[in-house]
């Protein structure tokens, strides 16, 4: 199987005080490149602590993660940094677009940090936004946009640098209904384009777009 994401026995433990707190324990889960995945569950149940780890955002406490063959938890600090720029594109529900930016500067970001032209940053750039329906809006600043349109921004700037995976993070949670299923729409067209896409989400009708789901309570992969 091609498996783009394997981890086995993920645990992760939290101090508050002298309190701990077990997110995750134990899980274990394969994703095949290619797969639209639902990591579902309640607050928390421990499925954004999950994708923070997938993310490479944060590190487990035990267990092994595997993204395209490299084994992640025995990584620095510095080369997780790259594989993030390089292998994962997010998607925030508050989108975290910076304001002073207008969407075609926000969107070249992670090209300046893999040190790309700013010929080729703005040819990208340019690309991926039409891509999403707003080549018309380059010069916007995001406070000019709905939250639809940030959002497609968010996922414009999640593709610049052709990621191995996409995860989004409660993706449609500050939007109407129908800007949520325009933003749905994008992933499933996405994901026929071949790209592997992860939705944390508590939200059924968005779980129902997935080809499956991996259901958290309470630390644990119940399914």
């Amino acid at each position: 199987m091609d498996y783009v994401i394997k981890f086995e026995n993920l645990e992760k433990e939290y101090f508050m005080g002298k309190v701990s707190v077990k997110a995750l324990r134990g899980v274990s889960a394969e994703i095949k490149s290619g797969e639209f995945v639902a990591i579902m569950g309640p607050s928390g149940s421990g499925k954004s602590t999950l994708m923070h780890i997938l993310g490479c955002l944060d590190t487990a406490t035990a267990g092994d993660y595997w993204l395209q063959n490299q084994q992640i938890n025995k990584l620095k600090k510095a080369k997780l940094s790259v594989i993030r720029n390089q292998k994962i594109g997010f998607v925030f529900q508050t989108f975290n677009l910076l304001p002073h930016l207008n969407i075609q500067r926000n969107v070249e970001l992670p090209l300046m940090y893999s040190g790309i032209s700013a010929y080729n940053r703005k040819k990208i750039s340019k690309k991926v936004l039409t891509d999403v329906g707003l080549h018309d809006r380059l010069k916007h600043k995001p406070s000019e946009l709905s939250g639809g349109q940030r959002q497609r921004v968010a996922i414009a700037r999640a593709l610049v640098n052709n990621p191995a995976i996409i995860l989004a993070d409660e993706p449609t949670g500050n939007l109407d209904t129908n800007s949520g299923n325009d933003i749905l729409s994008i992933f499933s067209d996405l994901n026929t384009k071949g790209h592997t896409i992860i939705i944390v989400t508590h939200d059924q009708a968005v779980s129902k777009r997935a080809d499956r789901s991996l259901n958290i309570i309470d630390g644990l992969i119940v399914n």
